[in-house]
């Protein structure tokens, strides 16, 4: 998508909106597919962006798809992905959810000893599953995207794995999966060889193991001195190890791996307008027609996404602090560089298309922005923008 499709885009279907490069989605996923043989599989992991024509777009491409929740798996199941290609991934859920993903046959992976139990204790080997395991490795990152930490809610200790054998053996379950996902900002490539050999350590204890699950973290630059994963580095080294440990332990495994923020986070854009400019006596502020109840990311892990003036690409440079249009603070940006900005302006917040949209709210009583799929040369909307109507749609007025 070009800047001036973008602006086009702002005039003809109004802001604030998303939108997403279907092309760019190929793209990502393409890259990964590259770096690995047909030994790997990978599953979309779409609480980054669940717009259903989206999830179309990653089946045609012969992905899979991870879900944390069961109605994440029935939008899979109505996009068109076969339980097979299906993995359900929740925590602290209770056992009748799993049973519902486990009637649609699709992939099952439990993260506790408790749930593990209680499915074993009522189902033994009649349904085979995975098991999340905690390695307690700190990926790096922002604290609150890395789940294989020591104080993670995710996965089950790899320091319990004799009390996951006792309830194997106790119950006859059949493990034919080990997951770990250590977090979503891994810079090191090494650290999914590290994970990788903590998955090796425990395969034999597992013997009818068939998958292994590396999760994802794969890194998305957001400014112009961040590089995203090397994904060719990454399957030479990957593939090597894995490749050494089954000819060692005769193991025949399947790799997989649950990208989400690196197929999805490039195609998307987010354009706001610019209701004020207001100059204060410690900075200038740019006041938008959004706020961190459509892109909550800035707020909420400090995240940074860079921004454009898309009306006014070649102004002269000044310095401008970023803010909503939400009651609380509400920072998209402090003293961020941009072309000048006057009021009417339409700016693109860069790299929004993982959990921007996704993470959306009505707080402040405020609608949700449209949604808009730029497919072979034409823009498409996807999601309506929400109207009053839509605030009130399951409220029983009792009074």
């Amino acid at each position: 998508m070009t800047d001036n499709e973008l602006l086009s885009m702002a005039q003809t279907f109004g802001t604030p909106l998303y939108t997403y490069d279907a092309e760019k989605i190929k793209q990502q996923y393409n890259k990964l597919s590259n770096a690995f043989d047909k030994q790997t599989r990978f599953f979309y992991a779409c609480k980054a962006l669940s717009n259903i024509n989206v999830l179309k777009i990653i089946e045609q491409l012969g992905a899979g798809l991870d879900c944390v929740s069961i109605h994440e798996v029935n939008l899979g199941v109505r996009a068109g992905f076969s339980a097979d290609r299906i993995l359900f991934t929740p925590n602290c859920v209770d056992l009748s959810e799993i049973e519902e993903a486990m009637q649609l046959g699709v992939h099952i992976n439990i993260d506790n000893i408790s749930i593990l139990e209680q499915f074993g204790n009522k189902y033994a080997g009649s349904y085979p599953i995975f098991i999340r395991i905690n390695p307690h490795i700190f990926a790096g990152g922002n604290y609150k995207i890395s789940t294989g930490h020591i104080d993670s809610k995710f996965g089950i200790s790899i320091h319990q794995l004799r009390h996951i054998e006792r309830v194997m053996k106790s119950t006859g379950l059949n493990i034919e999966g080990l997951h770990m996902h250590t977090g979503s900002e891994i810079k090191d490539v090494d650290v999914f060889v590290q994970g990788l050999e903590i998955m090796f350590e425990i395969a034999e204890h597992f013997p009818n193991l068939k998958y292994v699950d590396m999760g994802s973290g794969f890194k998305v630059p957001y400014t112009k001195d961040e590089v995203e994963t090397d994904v060719d580095r990454l399957g030479k080294k990957v593939l090597n190890a894995f490749d050494t440990f089954q000819k060692a332990s005769g193991k025949d495994l399947m790799l997989w791996f649950e990208p989400g923020k690196y197929i999805v986070s490039e195609s998307g854009c987010f354009l706001v307008k610019t209701n004020v400019i207001k100059q204060t006596t410690a900075t200038v502020f740019v006041g938008v027609n959004s706020g961190f109840n459509h892109l909550i990311r800035p707020m909420f892990y400090d995240a940074y996404h860079h921004i454009e003036n898309l009306s006014n690409p070649n102004g002269p440079e000044r310095i401008y602090t970023v803010v909503g249009n939400i009651c609380e603070t509400d920072t998209f940006a402090w003293d961020r560089k941009l072309n000048e900005v006057k009021e009417g302006d339409i700016l693109v917040f860069r790299n929004a298309g993982a959990y921007g949209f996704e993470m959306s709210s009505n707080f402040n009583s405020r609608l949700k922005p449209a949604e808009v799929l730029y497919l072979d040369g034409k823009a498409q909307l996807i999601r309506r923008r929400e109207v009053f109507e839509d605030l009130l749609k399951n409220q029983i007025e009792v009074l």
